[in-house]
C-alpha cells in the first residue's frame, strides 16, 4: 500500500485507483470494492461543494451480503487505513434495546470519537517528537547531574553583590562541561544501562464505574472533573535510562501539543470521515412472529435507526453529529434475509453488494498475490530464527485444494480455513525452528503427509479444523 503522510494525498485518488490499492490486499470481490470506492470518493466530492449543497448530501450506506471469511471486514478496514479515516468495527449482536442490560447503540459513536482523538493525537505527537526528545534528554541529565543550589554569602546585598553571582563561576563551568560530556554519551547510547531515579505523574482519581456499561462515559467524565480536585501525584521510580527514554517521550510529547485543538480536529474528522462497520447484521433481522427474541431484535434495529439516519450524540469530548458518518453493514443472511430488517433501516442502506463465496482458485491467489499473503507472513516469522521456508506451487495448490474441500465438507469459514490448515502443516517446523539448519520446502508431498490422518478422520477434522 502506498504510504501517505496526509489525507489530502488520498483525496487525489480516483475510484479506480482506490480499487487498485485494495487489490493489493484483497483477492476478488470487485463489486464490493467498487461500491466502497465510489462511496468514499463521493465523500471527497462533497467536501468541495458549497456549504448549501454540502449539508444536503449524506453518505450512501452500504449493506454487504455474503458468507463469513470472504473479505467483508477486510475491505472496510483496508479502506479506512488507506483513507486515514477513523474506523470502528462492531457486532450488531452486542447491542441490546434501551432499558436492557448490555451495550447501548450510542456507545459506537463514542468509541469512534475516542479512536479519532487518539489518531489525531498520535499524529500531532509525531510532529513534536524531535522537540520532545530534547526535553527528555534534559530531564535525564537533570537526574544524572542535579544542579547544586546556589549559595549566598551573608550580608552580600549590603555590599551591592547580586546573590546569583556569588556562586563560583569555576564550579558552574565545571558543571556545564560535565553536563555536555554526559549529553554526548547519552546520545551515543553509552549510558543506556545506567540507572536513574525520575519523577512520573500518576493520576489519583478514587472513583470509577466497573461493570456498568451505561455509566462508562459518565465515569470517564467524572475522572476528568475529579482529576482537578485530586491533583496528580508525582511518584519517583528507579529505572534504566533506556527505559526512561521510552516512558518520558510520550509524556513530553503530550505537553507540547494543544489538546483543545486536537479534540476539535478529531471531532471534525469523526463526523465527516468516520467509518463504522456493523457486522452480524443478519442476527438482528426480525422474523414475522412479533414476540420473544424477535421483538428484542426489532428494538435494536429501532435504536440503530436514528444513529444511521443522523442525530447528535453526546460524548465526553462534545456533541457529535452522525449525519455524515459512513456505515457499512454486513451479514451472511443464510437464515434471514435483508428484507427481514425493518423497512426504515433497509432504506438507510441503499447500496447492496453480494460477495461471492471463495473458490479453490481464489485460495491459490490469496496464498500468493496479496502483499500480506499468509505464505509471506510465515516466511518472515521463520526467517527471524534463520529458517528458510519455501512454498512450491504444487504445495500451494494442495493447501488450497484441502482448504476448499474442508469448507465444503464442514462449516464454510472462507479464507479463515487457510489459517487453520497452514498452522497444522507447519506445526512441527514452528516447534523445531531453532534447531533447523536446512531450507524447508513445502510441496504437495509435505502437505499430504502432514494432513493425511486428519483429512481421513472426519471426527478429528471437525475437532481440529
Amino acid at each position: 500500500m502506498i504510504r501517505r503522510e496526509t489525507m489530502k494525498d488520498f483525496d487525489k485518488l480516483t475510484p479506480k485507483e482506490i480499487v487498485h490499492e485494495l487489490d493489493k490486499f484483497i483477492v476478488g470481490q470487485r463489486e464490493a470494492k467498487k461500491a466502497v470506492a465510489i462511496a468514499i470518493r463521493n465523500r471527497i466530492r462533497r467536501q468541495k461543494l458549497p456549504e448549501q449543497w454540502k449539508k444536503e448530501i449524506t453518505p450512501k450506506n452500504i449493506l454487504m451480503i455474503g458468507p463469513t471469511g470472504v473479505g467483508k471486514t477486510e475491505i472496510a478496514r483496508r479502506l479506512a487505513q488507506l483513507s486515514g479515516s477513523p474506523f470502528l468495527k462492531v457486532e450488531a449482536t452486542r447491542f441490546t434495546e434501551v432499558g436492557y442490560v448490555g451495550k447501548n447503540v450510542d456507545s459506537m459513536i463514542r468509541e469512534l470519537v475516542e479512536i479519532s482523538v487518539n489518531m489525531v493525537k498520535q499524529r500531532k505527537m509525531k510532529k513534536v517528537e524531535e522537540r520532545a526528545k530534547v526535553n527528555v534528554e534534559e530531564r535525564i541529565l537533570d537526574a544524572l547531574l542535579p544542579s547544586r543550589k546556589k549559595t549566598q554569602i551573608p550580608f552580600a546585598n549590603i555590599f551591592g553583590m547580586q546573590p546569583e553571582k556569588v556562586q563560583s563561576i569555576e564550579e558552574s563551568e565545571n558543571l556545564s562541561a560535565k553536563r555536555e560530556e554526559l549529553r554526548q554519551k547519552l546520545r551515543k547510547g553509552e549510558l543506556d544501562n545506567d540507572e536513574i531515579e525520575i519523577e512520573i505523574e500518576t493520576s489519583n482519581t478514587p472513583i470509577g464505574f466497573i461493570g456498568l456499561p451505561e455509566m462508562e462515559d459518565i465515569g470517564m467524565d467524572l475522572s476528568n472533573v475529579l482529576g482537578n480536585i485530586f491533583p496528580k501525584q508525582r511518584k519517583k521510580r528507579k529505572m534504566k535510562i533506556s527505559d526512561a527514554k521510552k516512558i518520558l517521550l510520550p509524556i513530553e510529547e503530550e505537553k507540547l501539543i494543544d489538546m483543545d485543538e486536537t479534540i476539535q480536529e478529531a471531532l471534525e474528522i469523526a463526523q465527516n470521515r468516520g467509518i463504522i462497520f456493523i457486522d452480524e447484521m443478519d442476527k438482528i433481522a426480525a422474523k414475522t412472529s412479533g414476540s420473544g427474541q424477535d421483538v428484542s431484535r426489532q428494538g435494536v434495529q429501532r435504536d440503530l435507526l436514528p444513529i444511521v439516519e443522523g442525530t447528535t450524540i453526546t460524548t465526553k469530548y462534545g456533541p457529535v453529529r452522525t449525519d455524515f458518518i459512513l456505515f457499512i453493514a454486513a451479514g451472511a443472511f443464510h437464515v434471514s434475509k435483508p428484507s427481514d430488517l425493518i423497512p426504515e433501516l433497509q432504506g438507510r442502506f441503499p447500496i447492496r453488494v453480494e460477495l461471492e463465496p471463495l473458490t479453490e482458485e481464489d485460495f491459490v491467489r490469496i496464498l500468493v498475490e496479496p502483499e500480506n499473503a499468509l505464505t509471506k507472513q510465515y516466511q518472515a516469522l521463520l526467517y527471524t530464527e534463520g529458517v528458510q521456508l519455501e512454498f512450491s506451487m504444487e504445495g500451494i495448490n494442495e493447501i488450497a485444494k484441502v482448504s476448499y474441500r474442508l469448507n465444503q465438507k464442514l462449516e464454510n469459514i472462507g479464507a479463515r480455513r487457510l489459517y487453520t490448515v497452514i498452522e497444522k502443516i507447519l506445526e512441527d517446523v514452528l516447534f523445531e525452528a531453532p534447531e533447523i539448519s536446512e531450507k524447508v520446502i513445502i510441496d504437495d508431498k509435505f502437505v499430504t503427509e502432514r494432513l493425511k490422518d486428519i483429512i481421513e478422520d472426519e471426527d478429528l477434522t471437525s475437532y481440529i479444523l
